[in-house]
């Protein structure tokens, strides 16, 4: 944890925390640009939204940095993949994280992402019936793929002898220190001829090391993920003698350098009268050249998170029993010490046996410590995935049965006896909210369900003068009246606009509302996993309070959907060809109607007033910027309450 006063970084799990100093200034910073009332605080239910963004521009600020996790490209920021170095393009970060970051920038502010699918890696993998996979780098991992997808790893030798001579790491105390070490080590291979391979984890530590090197005039490429357009020939001309290379994780993985160079770019590269057994020849030379130098010397600036991508930095070198090296430099300031290590304890120790600045160790206890954060890391992330797949099977099981219904959907013909049931089921449960079953008629409130009635199915049914004029009339006898009516309306409905298209009208009314509900679901279901872990303080188990709530929400999710499609059914009208014309016919009459009226001049100024009038603005018709609420629609306000129920309140 890094303390900045106003709050606090976890670096670990990559969050910040507002400290009580912190939320006061912020809210007197807030009261004074008029975002908050006087004696509001950021945490009542009205400030939850300003409370998000706060959070979210903190992280944006604090955690998340321009060429490390992102890159600015045509004016957007363009998230990087921290494992395989390669920009994501039209990857978002969610929860207004990415909103965040485009204000922190100065860039476009886009309209936030809504997720309409989504499944982990590991649901995806088990929809296969087998699966097998080939890597060089499982071995590392194997707890990992037993655990959650009951694969057994098995190492199989390699077709060559490796040669490669995998040096011990060497520790600095300090960053500067580390890097005049790395400069020294590329210019004596630079010198023997000898290709270098240098590894960083981030953008902005290739651009640093890039620097070093103009300075002392050194001539090098640099290979990240804004040079990816120039990959191929970068990573052609890798293996050359005195060849030196500056790279992200993108060339750390993947990519076979050739020593001395790649022969079929030659070969390209080469006019059509050229000597090819000339070209071949030059080639040959050079690739001796390289594996007498040593052949191709891998630099890593730093240790990952992970050993596998470590490892596979080191395996661009020693392919198929070439000759090859590797070491990797390491200091007390790296991001993987500072966070998961312990560097004030360890740079202590170091100080004490004698170590200074400039000098470098190399010893099994810091390498022990070295591997022991890595698995540290390794473990945390393995379990952070673990809780992700635990939670997403919940998921899973809803998302099975919506595809399901939706396939079926798709599949039919019709669904007219669907919606059918649907209809009885929806006026049913829609009667038992004003006029509960077996219940006395002082409790009915027949009024509330005309309203209800007339507003969600556009029926006009007087349920009090119903009661009134039938004093024997049941609870239920309302609601299968109410239902016959329902029917009525529709069947009338069918017979004005054909049975046909009317078929067609009621799938994709179902298909959308399924699809729209399904995904408020999926956003709702985000927002309840990240806050079901404080029902830990509560002595409740998090992964039980979260099936049971997602049980329920799924539950009112299908109710929902029924709900709004016979809502939607029961009130759209199709308008035909002879309605169009009218509505068009209508129009023209209207527009042939305006006048426009000239201001108002003395008398006698006829002339002046009847050119007024020509020259008057041309009536401009009112456009709605934004899309409309439906009634059952949740209210903008933020309230959780439908839209006829709060601001859309008819008086």
């Amino acid at each position: 944890l890094v303390s900045r006063g106003d709050f606090t970084v976890d670096e670990k799990s990559k969050q910040t925390y507002m400290t009580e100093e912190g939320h006061s200034k912020v809210e007197s910073l807030m009261a004074k640009a008029g975002l908050l009332a006087e004696g509001e605080s950021l945490y009542d239910a009205g400030n939850i939204r300003l409370l998000h963004h706060l959070n979210s521009a903190l992280r944006a600020h604090a955690i998340y940095q321009r060429d490390v996790d992102y890159i600015i490209k045509d004016g957007e920021v363009v998230i990087v993949d921290e494992f395989t170095g390669r920009t994501m393009p039209g990857r978002r970060w969610g929860d207004g994280l990415h909103q965040a970051v485009e204000a922190k920038e100065g860039v476009a502010i886009k309209q936030e992402n809504q997720t309409v699918a989504s499944i982990t890696f590991q649901n995806f993998f088990r929809l296969y019936n087998n699966l097998s996979g080939m890597t060089g780098t499982a071995d590392t991992e194997a707890f990992e793929f037993q655990q959650i997808y009951g694969l057994e790893v098995v190492v199989i030798p390699t077709h060559k002898p490796m040669v490669r001579d995998d040096q011990p790491d060497l520790v600095y105390l300090t960053e500067r220190d580390k890097y005049d070490a790395i400069v020294e080590d590329i210019v004596d291979c630079s010198e023997r001829g000898q290709p270098v391979l240098v590894g960083t984890t981030s953008i902005e530590a290739s651009e640093l090391l890039s620097s070093h090197l103009k300075k002392k005039k050194i001539k090098h490429e640099v290979l990240n993920a804004k040079q990816h357009a120039r990959e191929a020939q970068i990573v052609q001309n890798a293996g050359r003698p005195g060849a030196i290379t500056i790279a992200t994780n993108m060339a750390g993985r993947g990519t076979d350098i050739v020593l001395g160079g790649s022969l079929d770019a030659d070969f390209a590269n080469a006019k059509e009268d050229a000597d090819r057994d000339k070209i071949e020849e030059d080639w040959q030379g050079r690739h001796e050249a390289v594996v007498d130098a040593g052949g191709l010397h891998i630099v890593g600036t730093e240790r990952h998170e992970s050993r596998r991508i470590d490892n596979q930095l080191r395996g661009r070198s020693g392919r198929q029993g070439d000759p090859g090296s590797s070491r990797f430099y390491l200091s007390m300031e790296d991001t993987l010490m500072r966070i998961f290590g312990d560097p004030e304890r360890t740079k202590n120790l170091l100080s004490r046996a004698g170590m200074r600045e400039g000098e470098a160790i190399e010893s099994r206890l810091l390498t022990r410590q070295i591997e022991r954060a890595q698995r540290k890391v390794e473990s945390h992330n393995f379990d952070i995935r673990k809780n992700l797949l635990e939670y997403d099977d919940v998921a899973n099981d809803q998302r099975k049965v919506v595809y399901h219904q939706r396939s079926e959907l798709m599949d039919a013909d019709e669904i007219s006896d669907s919606v059918a049931a649907i209809r009885d089921e929806v006026i049913e449960l829609c009667v038992q909210q004003y006029v509960p079953p077996e219940s006395l008629d002082e409790m009915w409130d027949t009024e509330g369900l005309s309203h209800a009635l007339e507003s969600d199915f556009g029926l006009r049914l007087n349920v009090s003068r119903w009661a009134s004029e039938d004093k024997t009339l049941s609870a239920e006898a309302i609601c299968k009246r109410c239902i016959e009516e329902a029917r009525d309306a529709h069947a009338r409905k069918v017979d004005e606009i054909g049975e046909e298209l009317m078929r067609g009208v009621e799938k994709q009314v179902m298909l959308r509302q399924l699809d729209h509900h399904w995904k408020e679901h999926l956003a709702a279901m985000d927002h309840l996993r990240q806050g079901i872990g404080l029902r830990s303080y509560a002595q409740k188990n998090p992964k039980q309070e979260y099936k049971r709530e997602a049980f329920e929400m799924f539950g009112a999710m299908l109710e929902q959907v029924k709900h709004d499609t016979i809502s939607i059914l029961s009130r759209i009208r199709i308008q035909g060809e002879d309605d169009l014309a009218e509505m068009a016919k209508r129009r023209r009459a209207a527009e042939a109607m305006k006048f426009q009226h000239a201001e108002a001049s003395a008398l006698g100024a006829g002339s002046s007033s009847q050119e007024g009038a020509a020259a008057a603005p041309a009536a401009v018709p009112f456009v709605r910027g934004q899309r409309k609420v439906g009634r059952n629609e949740p209210c903008p306000c933020g309230s959780g309450k439908k839209y006829k129920q709060c601001h859309g309140k008819l008086n």
